[in-house]
């Protein structure tokens, strides 16, 4: 009987992992053509943010790679998603890469161009969607997953990357 107990333990606990970590069963093509597989990124703080070269909060960019530069050593990740969802992204990697590093000296983890809403849209963004109701309205939308792979909050464009708001959590998801 002992056993049997033990192992649906084993079982419950294994389950309630799996379910807290789905975020890392989702995999990217970094903008270099690279797998990104976002298990990678396990005991990470994670800002995802679907980017777009000719938006009016395109600037944002600044803010994104302070972040990365601030926090990449105590635990951030800042993920950038070039996306033409919204209509406003080159159509090809090398120039998104190529306006980015120019402008921005962009130098944190970008994926391929990848849709975030509507049918053609990333599973990653599927996932969001279905489970937790979050779906990009515009461009340099952030989603913030925590070290364990669960989502935390998601932002609106309006909110910058160097707010108080998303600095304190990223600050205190960080510490743990």
């Amino acid at each position: 009987m002992l056993k049997i107990t033990i192992i649906v333990i084993k079982l419950f606990l294994y389950s309630f992992v799996s379910m807290s970590s789905e975020f890392y069963n989702y995999e990217f093509e970094s903008i270099e053509g690279n797998k990104m597989p976002l298990k990678n990124y396990k005991g990470k703080v994670v800002l995802l943010v679907n980017t777009a070269s000719m938006c009016g909060f395109t600037k944002q960019y600044t803010g994104l790679q302070e972040l990365h530069d601030e926090y990449k050593d105590k635990g951030l990740v800042v993920l950038g998603i070039p996306s033409n969802s919204f209509m406003q992204e080159h159509t090809s990697e090398d120039k998104v890469k190529d306006f980015c590093e120019t402008n921005f000296n962009i130098t944190f983890p970008m994926t391929k161009i990848e849709e975030v809403i509507g049918s053609e849209k990333h599973p990653l963004y599927g996932w969001l969607k279905e489970e937790h109701g979050i779906k990009p309205k515009w461009n340099f939308h952030k989603i913030l997953i925590d070290k364990e792979g669960k989502v935390v909050n998601s932002y609106s464009s309006l909110t910058k990357p160097k707010s108080d708001k998303l600095i304190k959590i990223i600050e205190e998801k960080i510490k743990g």
